[in-house]
């Protein structure tokens, strides 16, 4: 297969950015579009010279054009919009948070086994240069013994704004704090013990939340995510030997810096190509060319563990959606 066919579906802010990036990705093609109006896909599809708008996102999933589809709609309709996509046979890149808990990612990746199809999660900040980067300098900081990391803005509250919204899966875990969430499992896994608290809005979603994961082997996490504040945004990975540092924001770091000692700092610039999303389309088309259904380097069973430890966050909150 030497082109790679993709849809879109969602014409929101982050399919333009996809969008985008998909034109600078060698054989990568964008076919076809998918939105709730014809008046929308039309125009998303004027935009990049797409051939084929459809008005709904059945239309796309049943393009015989399209190869793979990019779902960017809210995580509320992740989990439909994969299993129409998946049952259409339609390979997958899904956005992030994957669905919205566990039992929903079960379904879905046992969907895609038995399609033989492939299916990620779009959590781009594993792709970029800089992590990739920092992943290869971790044996140079010796056995890691904690991550730092925090993903927070501040935004006017507002009960309409999805993110604030119940019914739409708001709150700053799902939104943000599966940034640090996710990084700190990269680095260390699992944790097998959870300590955690957050300060509930007028909505009843968590908009400033603090997670410490235990290891058993002594190693810890600290992490941290807000809809109340801009916090930091850089990522500290600290060994025996060292610390490894993504600037901010970590999430789209274009370098890592590596330091041993106080005075002994070295800075490896490790620019983005577009607007970063064209790595993950990358590794999307890598594998289905290569007939794999998941990624080596984002597994699905890392998703599925991120999302169990997300729904173990909730429980401890009270949290509960109408997904759940």
């Amino acid at each position: 297969m030497d082109r790679i066919r993709w849809g879109i579906l969602s014409t929101g802010n982050i399919a333009h950015s996809f969008t985008q990036d998909l034109k600078i990705v060698e054989r990568a093609e964008v076919v076809a579009v998918g939105s709730r109006t014809q008046a929308s896909a039309d125009a998303f599809a004027e935009r990049y010279q797409i051939p084929h708008a459809h008005a709904g996102y059945q239309g796309l999933a049943d393009d015989p054009d399209v190869d793979v589809i990019y779902i960017g709609t809210p995580h509320t309709f992740h989990y439909e919009n994969t299993l129409m996509c998946l049952e259409a046979g339609k390979h997958v890149l899904c956005e992030k948070p994957f669905a919205m808990n566990a039992r929903q990612t079960r379904e879905m990746i046992n969907l895609a086994r038995r399609k033989n199809l492939f299916l990620m999660e779009a959590w781009w900040t594993r792709f970029l240069p800089a992590t990739i980067k920092l992943l290869e300098l971790l044996p140079q900081i010796g056995p890691v013994r904690s991550v730092m990391t925090d993903f927070g803005f501040y935004l006017v509250p507002d009960p309409t704004h999805r993110i604030f919204a119940k019914s739409l899966g708001g709150g700053s875990l799902l939104d943000v704090g599966i940034y640090p969430v996710a990084f700190a499992m990269l680095i260390l896994g699992k944790p097998d013990q959870i300590l955690t608290s957050a300060h509930m809005g007028e909505t009843g979603v968590d908009v400033n939340a603090s997670y410490i994961f235990h290891y058993n082997n002594g190693s810890m996490a600290v992490l941290h995510s807000s809809l109340v504040g801009d916090t930091a945004q850089d990522a500290h990975v600290t060994g025996e030997k060292g610390r490894l540092t993504l600037p901010t924001p970590f999430w789209m770091a274009g370098s890592v810096e590596l330091a041993r000692g106080t005075d002994e700092v070295t800075v490896y610039q490790m620019p983005t190509t577009g607007k970063g999303y064209s790595h993950e389309a990358a590794e999307v088309m890598r594998c289905i060319r290569e007939g794999r259904i998941e990624s080596k380097l984002h597994p699905l069973s890392v998703t599925l563990d991120v999302m169990e430890v997300m729904d173990s966050i909730r429980a401890e909150w009270g949290l509960v959606y109408e997904a759940d």
